[in-house]
């Protein structure tokens, strides 16, 4: 005998006490007749006896069918309910959402949004886990995340909602002590401040409108792995930095900072809403996927406070 109980023939026996006909049990479950009688059938071989007396014109429980019905009844009960709960659920925003993004523009663009959401969606709740490592969303268990990166070929779905790029940036102070680069190459004289969760740190790519190529590899006083820890030291002077733009697209507004290089381009990254794999989605997920795309499809962070 198998150690897990049969529930489904247990369900079945149920409705079939429940209607007092196999047809009827049939009708009410979507199955077949043949269907409910080989579940009926398969639960008595199971327990080793009847549950049913059986006339062409009556159908009665026997004593351990009257035994068994009141707790076969609280199964199909209990299954009915759990799927009524889970399918309401699933139709109507309601539950956790488990949402990772990098830490940066996660405290920047999205938990500042988070509060019209949480008043929109009121039976939704949020957990938003903060950090630029790249986080294992199905293994660490969350719903959703928010990467900024060239997404490579993988199971998880991906929805693109802008391009984020990428600029050299240096502080008007450090360019009128230290000079201009106007090639990349020239950056290896340059104290370059570097930002560890570029898609290849330890090497800028850059190609201009010819088709030329160069790759440097910077070297500097400073690193770090979060790029708001790196703005302080190019608004200072100390050095120049790769960044993606909203970094310091106020300060490029407001002349604390230069664009450098501009004849010159590096990879943009993008920005993607990240979910597991599988059928539809819970209605929880899909209003907050879609409410953050409302707010992030833009890519003109110049504009944002």
């Amino acid at each position: 005998m198998s150690k897990l109980p049969d529930l489904e023939g247990l369900a079945i026996f149920a409705k079939v006490a429940e209607t007092h006909s196999f047809a009827g049990a049939a009708a009410e479950l979507g199955l077949s007749k043949p269907t409910v009688s080989k579940a009926v059938a398969r639960v008595e071989q199971r327990l080793g006896t009847r549950l049913f007396n059986r006339t062409s014109r009556r159908l009665a429980l026997t004593d351990a069918g009257q035994q068994l019905v009141e707790r076969a009844a609280r199964i199909l009960a209990e299954g009915e309910a759990a799927e009524s709960d889970l399918a309401a659920t699933s139709a109507s925003p309601r539950g956790l959402v488990r949402l990772a993004a990098p830490m940066s523009f996660g405290v920047r663009w999205i938990a500042p949004i988070l509060p019209e959401f949480l008043e929109l969606y009121p039976e939704v709740s949020v957990d938003l886990h903060l950090s630029d490592e790249r986080i294992d969303i199905i293994g660490e268990g969350f719903d959703m995340a928010v990467r900024i990166a060239a997404m490579p070929d993988s199971s998880l779905v991906a929805r693109r909602l802008c391009s984020i790029a990428r600029y050299v940036f240096a502080a008007p102070a450090y360019l009128k002590k230290h000079g201009r680069p106007t090639h990349p190459l020239h950056l290896s004289a340059h104290n370059c401040l570097g930002y560890a969760y570029l898609s290849t740190p330890d090497t800028w790519r850059f190609t201009n409108d010819s088709g030329e190529e160069a790759a440097v590899r910077p070297a500097g006083r400073f690193r770090a792995n979060n790029g708001d820890a790196t703005v302080p030291a190019v608004l200072a002077g100390v050095g120049i930095a790769l960044l993606p733009e909203f970094f310091l697209a106020n300060a490029l507004r407001e002349g604390r900072v230069e664009k450098i290089l501009t004849d010159w381009t590096v990879p943009a990254g993008g920005l993607h809403l990240v979910t597991p794999p599988g059928g539809p989605k819970p209605a929880r997920i899909t209003v907050l996927g879609d409410f953050l795309a409302k707010y992030l499809t833009r890519s003109d962070w110049s504009t944002r406070k």
